[in-house]
């Protein structure tokens, strides 16, 4: 089974027993911090991912780093990923647990790509407009592309808006290129 399809089975347990005992906020924040870690250490990620490093030694580098700063839920789900020889998976449990928190909550992550960054009143009326259609809280992400040279790219979900001067100069592109009236230099 895959990397992912089983993290996504852990992150959806611990989610669910985060929201029935109610911590499923302090929860959330405390594999965002995971995630943080494990993305500015390498050192700590290659530990985890590492057969020969044993058990008992990451359960320990991970009670070290994270006891008190976490919940208790979340040392508990540690240690037993630890246990069951799963620590590698870390790394691939708070993208999936962000995922299905997500969806728990009526979130949906909208990216945007622009030429240059929006203005937050541009950014808060896109923001808007967005929660209006879709009927959801909105997250927006924004990307700043100089090479759209104008315009902007929208991504939410599996649906994509190109309304890019880049785009829009290729499109014009092919069309002449496939002119048959126009003489060819």
């Amino acid at each position: 089974m895959s990397e992912l399809r089983v993290a996504s089975r852990y992150a959806k347990s611990l989610i669910e027993l985060a929201n029935e005992k109610g911590i499923l906020e302090q929860v959330y924040s405390d594999i965002q911090l995971l995630s943080k870690v494990i993305s500015q250490n390498r050192d700590f990620q290659l530990l985890l991912t590492n057969p020969i490093v044993k058990p008992e030694k990451k359960l320990a580098v991970l009670n070290g780093v994270f006891q008190g700063k976490v919940q208790e839920l979340t040392l508990a789900f540690f240690n037993i990923l630890t246990r069951k020889k799963r620590e590698a998976l870390l790394e691939f449990i708070p993208a999936s647990f962000e995922e299905q928190y997500n969806t728990l909550k009526g979130i949906v992550k909208a990216n945007v790509t622009s030429a240059y960054p929006l203005t937050p009143a541009l950014r808060e009326q896109l923001g808007q407009k967005l929660a209006v259609e879709y009927g959801q809280k909105i997250i927006l992400e924004e990307i700043v592309d100089p090479s759209l040279i104008g315009g902007f790219v929208l991504t939410v979900g599996d649906k994509q808006i190109d309304s890019s001067v880049r785009k829009s100069l290729r499109k014009l592109r092919n069309e002449f290129k496939d002119n048959p009236y126009i003489n060819k230099l």
